[in-house]
């Protein structure tokens, strides 16, 4: 990562660096799902559990991270970037990390067992979700580069690309989520009112992992306009 131009080492490390690094920490909460989905569908509740407490901990230090930023990013106006822009970022950067914990809790508590004919559909379409949050680390950690360009150039249009397919990921994640409710909605009448409840909800849940890294591309295509 870059240490920043050379304002940003006269008055001070960038901020940026740990940004990124938030956003690594909060992408990685998110990368362990397919693992917590699929120990649940082996009926492995000791491995779920497990793979569920390295959610925690990601979430936690996510947490601590954001903490840490927020105390001790400057209120100089030599900041690279604007000061609310910044704090933003980091607030839809933590939504990642945030739901990903959510669904760890929700299948842990319930001890969730996923349909038969909903298991393929449910891990392609988290896998749909989870791609959307890894472009979205992608180009987070493009940062420091439009920084030390001061986002002018190729690197804008690299990184406005990269934006543009994550918007594209997200609309399909989108298209995926119907489908996947489609074929839950079918499988209604064959479970219990109350689980076919929470199944919806774990669904709306990991499309929510979509709707933050797409959050997260908003708020860093608003920073490339200023």
């Amino acid at each position: 990562m870059a240490n920043g131009n050379p304002l940003g080492r006269l008055f001070g490390q960038s901020p940026i660096g740990p940004i990124q690094e938030h956003m690594q920490v909060a992408e990685e909460a998110a990368s362990f799902l397919p693992q917590l989905v699929q120990a649940s569908i082996d009926d492995d509740w000791q491995r779920a559990k497990e793979i569920n407490r390295l959610i925690n901990k990601a979430e936690a230090d996510a947490d601590k991270m954001k903490r840490d930023i927020r105390k001790n990013l400057p209120r100089s106006l030599f900041l690279p970037v604007p000061r609310g822009d910044l704090l933003e970022l980091l607030t839809v950067q933590d939504k990642v990390a945030n739901v990903a914990e959510d669904i760890g809790v929700l299948i842990i508590g319930r001890q969730m067992q996923f349909p038969d004919k909903l298991q393929q559909p449910l891990l392609d379409f988290l896998d749909a979700c989870l791609l959307a949050v890894n472009q979205c680390l992608a180009a987070i950690q493009e940062l420091d580069e439009l920084l030390e360009v001061g986002f002018t150039g190729r690197e804008v249009k690299r990184v406005e690309k990269m934006l543009k397919e994550l918007d594209k990921t997200e609309a399909r994640c989108d298209k995926t989520a119907m489908k996947v409710r489609r074929i839950l909605f079918k499988l209604e009448a064959d479970h219990p009112p109350i689980d076919v409840m929470f199944l919806y909800r774990v669904l709306a849940l990991i499309s929510k992992l979509a709707d933050a890294a797409e959050a997260v591309g908003d708020r860093l295509q608003i920073i490339i306009a200023r």
